[in-house]
């Protein structure tokens, strides 16, 4: 089978690596409209708990062991997750997850295609009369890849039965010098109303920072009409007392002015048109606040190959709705909890009159529907319990570690 991918994310590097390994019989070729090394983004997710990692890498692994320890190599934990509660209270909610450099991870992916015989070429634009020439036969199968923008999803919006549904919030990446240790929220009250980040690092000496607030707030700052060095100025100043002084940044390159978006949630009814399917963010997107974008991508990319392999173009039907069974109800799932984590976020106004405990707990609960609007009695007891299982687990490791210590220490 012949397959051009578009899109040279993780998503569709990962579908090269696992097509090329279940099936070295069939021709993949990535083709990536950005130039090598000029990934948008800082930080990525590659899970929010030991368990998903352990999860996202037994999945990987199944496909290509290289990349799952490549992924294991390159991945930096945070030890839990703190909020910075309304009045500047920290909460702990406990936890432990990991990230990776998006950079880094393509470089990883990228070069296991290559190594694999895939042909991968980066700053190579796909005009829309080439994937019409690929979809007539030069290719077996075209996949998008090219993430919740795909302009060629969107010629096709009514095959795919696209809906693309804007929130109500605004948000910008930025990077920092600053490692945090923690998985940090951090919640601050301006004049133009609340405005709050998400804080992690992606590598030993460098972190990952999205800040959100409403369309109000982000126009009652000025950012609606400030350009890139004064987004991150003003916002560097916002958050000081979180970075330790540490200065936020854009990406290089980014245009003038200041590059904030509205998360848009991308549904479609089918994941395919005839030879052309869709994967990842092109064939879904979930709140960035869930952390699950990426593994979505990964998962999508692996179910897909393993649908591929081994079949010839008369198979193609079978290995799609096959990729597409397997994979809608879990995207299904983690939708519903982003849409109910992102609707936590947008009525924050709200949370921040609980007392900070119950604003913490509330916070780490806002997947799980009724539970964000438990009495603050019952969210207080519940935090209270948790922490004290978190502490005496905690104390319990400490004191393993300590008896280890004095194991190996040399005798005399």
């Amino acid at each position: 089978m012949n397959v051009l991918v578009v899109g040279g994310g993780p998503g569709g590097l990962f579908l090269a690596v696992a097509l090329r390994r279940l099936d070295p019989a069939c021709r993949v070729t990535v083709r990536e409209r950005r130039p090598a090394g000029t990934t948008h983004g800082w930080g990525i997710a590659v899970a929010t708990a030991a368990s998903d990692r352990d999860d996202l890498l037994r999945g990987v692994g199944a496909v290509d062991p290289e990349t799952a320890e490549a992924l294991r190599r390159t991945s930096v934990g945070w030890e839990s997750q703190v909020v910075v509660a309304p009045g500047g209270r920290r909460v702990h909610l406990g936890g432990s997850g990991w990230c990776t450099s998006r950079q880094r991870l393509i470089d990883v992916l990228a070069g296991r295609a290559r190594a694999l015989g895939a042909e991968v070429r980066f700053d190579a634009e796909v005009p829309d009369a080439e994937v019409t020439d690929a979809l007539a036969g030069e290719h077996d199968l075209v996949v998008l890849a090219d993430g919740a923008g795909s302009r060629f999803r969107r010629a096709r919006a009514d095959r795919f039965g696209t809906t693309e549904s804007p929130g109500g919030t605004r948000h910008v990446w930025l990077g920092t010098s600053m490692p945090l240790r923690d998985f940090t929220y951090a919640f601050e009250r301006t004049t133009a109303g609340w405005i709050w980040c998400y804080g992690y690092r992606h590598a030993a000496d460098a972190g990952t920072v999205i800040v959100e607030c409403s369309a109000q707030t982000w126009a009652g700052l000025g950012f609606d009409t400030a350009d890139a060095a004064a987004t991150t100025e003003t916002l560097s100043r916002i958050f000081a007392a979180h970075l330790e002084g540490h200065p936020l940044r854009c990406r290089p390159g980014e245009p003038g002015r200041g590059p904030w978006e509205s998360f848009t949630t991308i549904r479609n009814e089918r994941w395919s048109d005839g030879n052309l399917v869709l994967l990842g963010d092109a064939a879904h997107t979930a709140h960035f606040s869930i952390g699950s974008g990426t593994t979505m991508a990964l998962a999508d990319a692996a179910a897909l190959g393993r649908a591929l392999a081994g079949r010839g173009p008369d198979g193609l039907p079978a290995a799609v709705r096959a990729y597409e069974d397997e994979r809608r109800p879990a995207v299904l799932a983690l939708q519903e909890a982003a849409a109910r984590s992102a609707g936590w976020f947008e009525a924050v106004d709200r949370h921040a009159q609980l007392p900070p405990l119950e604003f913490g707990l509330s916070l780490r609960l806002r997947r799980s529907g009724d539970a964000v609007d438990a009495p603050p009695a019952l969210l207080r007891g519940l935090h209270r319990a948790t922490q004290w299982r978190l502490g005496r687990g905690l104390r319990r490791a400490v004191a393993r570690r300590r008896r280890g210590t004095r194991r190996r220490a040399p005798a005399g």
